[in-house]
């Protein structure tokens, strides 16, 4: 079996939130705070982490298949995409339909432009309150979706996925992540 599979495999033995305690290891393995990996650290955190049946052969392939880069680290955002569950045709077609109707200029891109007349601003307390103007909600409302390295304000297709596959991993079942996403985006 692909080792990748079964550490995920292991994480989620762990229970419902296995990758996200797999993340906030990540954060304890990072030894000199450098925000990514090296193969040492790697190891060392692994076995920390409990998952002591995988030789170093196994871990050397895995750290391999997460350092898509080549640069020899990990960092968080491989590592968890690495790990997190693919999601299924049905949810990814689910969230494609959300990704086009959002993109209203069909550029591949979401902006601030786009969230027009597709996010009801005038509902965030903050717009209510008059600390934020509109476009500050639809900024903060792209921060989410947004990668955490490119705070740009524009969300690619692969970004939005990204967040719906993280996202998909804490519900269970397709109908009610397919309701959740059609509720959110008015599809």
């Amino acid at each position: 079996m692909d080792p990748i599979v079964r550490f995920r495999e292991m994480c989620l033995k762990r229970g419902a939130h296995g990758i996200k305690s797999i993340g906030r290891q990540f954060r304890i393995m990072d030894d000199d705070g450098s925000r990514t990996l090296n193969y040492d650290e790697f190891r060392k955190g692994v076995h920390d982490f409990g998952l002591t049946e995988l030789g170093d052969g196994d871990l050397r392939e895995m750290f391999s298949s997460f350092d898509r880069d080549g640069s020899g680290t990990l960092d968080y955002e491989e590592f968890l995409r690495a790990l997190r569950p693919p999601m299924s045709d049905s949810r990814i077609r689910i969230v494609e339909k959300a990704f086009a109707k959002a993109d209203k200029t069909g550029d591949g891109v979401l902006t601030v432009q786009d969230l027009k007349g597709v996010y009801d601003y005038r509902q965030h307390q903050k717009y209510r309150s008059g600390d934020w103007t509109a476009d500050q909600v639809f900024e903060n409302f792209l921060d989410v979706f947004d990668s955490p390295k490119n705070k740009d304000h524009k969300v690619t297709k692969d970004e939005f996925m990204d967040y719906y596959a993280g996202l998909s991993n804490s519900i269970d079942n397709d109908a009610y992540f397919d309701l959740m996403i059609r509720q959110a985006w008015r599809l």
